[in-house]
């Protein structure tokens, strides 16, 4: 039966791999990578670099699948975006299901490598599932965690991801703007189009904001929201001017320090 490593390989730099990802990567010979097209190119480099660093020279090769088009429009009903994203992982499940079909026989092994975390929104858990309930697919996987985003950003603003006996949610930026958590004073904040957190620049928050974390282009602002907000914005409309895209992650603090 074949099996699939899904490998978590942190969010960009090469040292950010652990040793048991290092060992997956050596036993694998094919590596299964979603192409999510010229603006992102960068990211489907790095992950050649990973594999010129640790995979065995000559016993591999790349596969990629081209992931299928997302509409996400600003101003969305939460009903029209859970639709759309439906659609698009139903898409990409079956471009999946197809490429180990044909890419994967017998007792070889495979791969997919996922930026920061595979548990932390990314949804190759789910569709590797869904493939294997579907019966779409018959295979074995195992699951190798990764250094996130969130690490890496409390790692390089040296702070911690939850105080002295208190907790830490974790949303998105389409969640925040819907209102501050119930019963949350911090907030970590991922997978936001715009910079949700702005509306709260009048409350007592510090903010920790970092992007393209653990790249040579990392970007990192920290302060109280009201005195670094504008900045935030700035520079992070002309991060996405200058590359096209942007991956940002940040963390909320309300309240006194402590």
């Amino acid at each position: 039966m074949p099996h699939l490593h899904v490998i978590g390989v942190g969010v960009g730099d090469p040292q950010y791999l652990t040793l048991a990802a290092i060992e997956a990567i050596k036993d694998t010979s094919v590596f299964f990578v979603i192409d999510k097209g010229e603006v992102k190119a960068d990211l489907t480099a790095a992950r050649q670099v990973i594999l010129d660093a640790h995979a065995r020279p000559g016993a591999y090769r790349v596969v990629t699948i081209r992931d299928p088009a997302r509409i996400v429009q600003a101003g969305m009903s939460a009903q029209a975006y859970a639709g759309e994203v439906k659609r698009w992982r139903d898409a990409r499940l079956e471009l999946i299901a197809d490429s180990l079909t044909r890419e994967l026989a017998g007792d070889s092994t495979g791969a997919f490598l996922v930026w920061g975390d595979p548990s932390l929104y990314d949804g190759t858990l789910r569709i590797l599932d869904d493939l294997i309930a579907s019966g779409m697919h018959d295979l074995e996987y195992d699951v190798i965690p990764g250094i996130s985003s969130l690490h890496a950003l409390t790692a390089r603003h040296r702070t911690l991801l939850n105080r002295v006996g208190g907790s830490v949610l974790i949303t998105t930026g389409r969640q925040l703007a819907r209102g501050w958590p119930s019963g949350a004073d911090d907030v970590l904040v991922m997978l936001d189009s715009g910079f949700a957190a702005r509306a709260y620049a009048h409350e007592p928050i510090t903010v920790y904001w970092g992007a393209y974390l653990g790249t040579a282009d990392e970007l990192l602002i920290a302060g109280p929201l009201a005195e670094v907000a504008d900045e935030i914005e700035r520079v992070r409309t002309e991060a996405r001017e200058r590359k096209g895209w942007i991956m940002d992650t940040y963390l909320l603090r309300r309240g006194k320090l402590r």
